[in-house]
């Protein structure tokens, strides 16, 4: 697995400030993406227990809420694989960080009926995340006012909530019912 880059200080991809890691290889070509380089499965530098320890070391402060994936795909078979050890440390060394995964793939339709059905350890990396942002970006469907997406067809889902009433649990619905 390759990664193009990573963020210290990221305030636009989750709440709070986050560390958001930008993942190399995607096959969706989604007209109009921001990050067209990280297409290619080769782009940037190896991701290597190195690049783990420092993100753990970036997670270390307070004031970081959590950690990002993004892309590229963060949900790519090998992206998966080369993720699955990040998400492990994380949530063992920081198990109040959240953790966020941006995918072009649709929550019911492609992670659970088949990434869950043709990688044994997708159930394993999905227990790990706290939110998925859905589906791919649409320039058609733009709306630069929405809340942490590109397209209004792109959904904020709280994965913890949804495998537990198995049904689409959105996280604004969740946010604001902690909040009342």
């Amino acid at each position: 697995m390759y990664y193009s880059v990573i963020k210290n200080c990221d305030i636009a991809n989750g709440p709070g400030v986050r560390v958001t890691l930008f993942v190399s290889g995607c096959t969706h070509h989604c007209e109009g993406c921001f990050n067209e380089e990280t297409w290619d499965f080769q782009y940037g530098k190896p991701f290597t227990e190195e690049t783990i320890g420092r993100i753990l070391e970036m997670l270390a402060p307070d004031y970081i809420a959590g950690l990002t994936l993004l892309g590229g795909e963060p949900l790519e078979l090998v992206n998966r694989e080369g993720l699955l050890p990040l998400l492990r440390a994380v949530k063992e060394k920081y198990p109040g960080k959240n953790i966020w995964c941006y995918t072009g793939y649709l929550f019911e339709k492609d992670i659970l009926e088949n990434f869950c059905v043709q990688w044994e350890k997708m159930e394993e990396f999905l227990s790990y995340l706290d939110v998925i942002v859905d589906g791919e970006f649409i320039m058609a469907r733009k709306d630069i006012s929405l809340r942490f997406r590109g397209s209004e067809n792109q959904r904020i889902i709280d994965v913890q909530e949804s495998l537990k009433q198995e049904r689409v649990v959105l996280w604004d619905v969740v946010e604001s019912k902690r909040n009342l």
